[in-house]
């Protein structure tokens, strides 16, 4: 006996080929990757601020004139810690806000370091290269993990704009474009102004 291939079977299976290939299932499943791309950026921040305070104690015991900095390093840690993105509700407002504060203490924490260049008896105790390594290393991980979030949230936005994957979004989903990561404030004019090389 033949089997007959039924018109209804053949549509049916048009139907799931096209639902499967129009991003019913690659919009949400990117929308999970940038989230857990920007839960990794919170964990890297939250490492780096686990760090301050005993850097801030260790350099404190050498370098106690430098209060001015050191209370800068710790309020700038409090306002970090403070500010939080939720992935759900992202929004170019809080992004900037979250990514303001950072950038606030990735300053903060630059004055510190410069302020220890002056201190060699500092640059030698083994706890503080110890924080300083830990601290080289966390920065390194911000780095990758910022990375990481923007390309998630580029293939996200492509995915919920792009034809076809945006007919699926407006009659299934209706996701809104993500606001991309930025350089905060002091991390632009870094960047605008040319690096003085002396000799």
């Amino acid at each position: 006996m033949l089997n007959i291939i039924k018109p209804n079977n053949i549509l049916f299976g048009l139907a799931l080929l096209l639902i499967s290939s129009c991003g019913v299932q690659s919009i949400p499943q990117q929308k999970n990757q940038v989230e857990a791309s920007l839960a990794e950026i919170t964990n890297q921040y939250k490492r780096r601020s686990d760090l301050i305070p005993n850097l801030v104690s260790t350099v404190k015991g050498y370098a106690q004139h430098e209060s001015q900095t050191l209370e800068a390093v710790v309020q700038a840690r409090a306002s970090a810690t403070q500010i939080k993105v939720n992935p759900d509700r992202l929004n170019p407002e809080d992004l900037s806000k979250f990514q303001k504060a950072q950038g606030e203490l990735s300053q903060a924490l630059g004055r510190l370091m410069m302020v220890t260049e002056n201190y060699p008896q500092l640059k030698a105790d083994t706890q503080f290269r110890d924080l300083q390594a830990q601290l080289e290393g966390t920065e390194n991980r911000i780095t990758v993990a910022r990375q990481r979030l923007i390309e998630s949230i580029k293939e996200f936005n492509n995915l919920v704009t792009v034809f076809p994957t945006s007919l699926t979004n407006q009659v299934f989903f209706h996701f809104e474009k993500m606001p991309q990561w930025d350089l905060a404030e002091g991390e632009k004019e870094k960047v605008q102004t040319a690096p003085e090389v002396k000799f």
